[in-house]
């Protein structure tokens, strides 16, 4: 039987920060911004952040790279209670990802309007017609999320600008 982690508030703080430590790391190699932290008994057990551009792979987002990080360490395709810490809202891609992991809850910071799959755009993680639901909590620490993402972009587009 899959049991909901449960954190303090203090926890939830902390999990966020290593999450948003992660997007850093991400900004720093030229990727989005985007960190992720997966839990299971109080306990870090995988960390991860965009390699998009990287390794030039449609999906590895980070909660994907948290989520097979994971699976190795655990042995198991299985991520029962687990909880999943992000950045940002996972897309539809990532949102799939953790119903099929079996993650029980899922944190996220900043929400998007453009790609969101969990709350903004769909409700994939909490959706009554699938096998799995996911406990989700929104906007832990969305603003520094969303400042890091909203300060990439605009570098990208200085870059484009002074280009012409």
């Amino acid at each position: 039987m899959t049991q909901i982690p449960i954190f303090s508030a203090e926890q939830i703080d902390y999990f966020m920060q290593v999450a948003l430590n992660e997007a850093q790391l991400a900004d720093e190699a030229g990727e989005v911004p985007i960190g992720a932290v997966i839990v299971k008994d109080n306990e870090i057990i995988a960390r991860a952040h965009n390699h998009r551009e990287a390794h030039q792979l449609a999906t590895a987002h980070a909660e994907l790279v948290a989520i097979e990080s994971a699976n190795h360490i655990l042995n198991s395709w299985r991520l029962e209670n687990t909880a999943l810490f992000v950045t940002l809202e996972p897309c539809i891609m990532c949102a799939g990802a953790i119903i099929n992991a079996r993650i029980p809850t899922v944190y996220f910071g900043a929400a998007d309007s453009k790609g969101g799959g969990t709350r903004s755009l769909y409700h994939l993680l909490e959706d009554d017609r699938l096998n799995h639901r996911v406990e989700v909590h929104p906007d832990i620490r969305a603003s520094e999320g969303g400042r890091l993402l909203q300060d990439f972009f605009g570098k990208i587009r200085k870059k484009r600008q002074s280009k012409k």
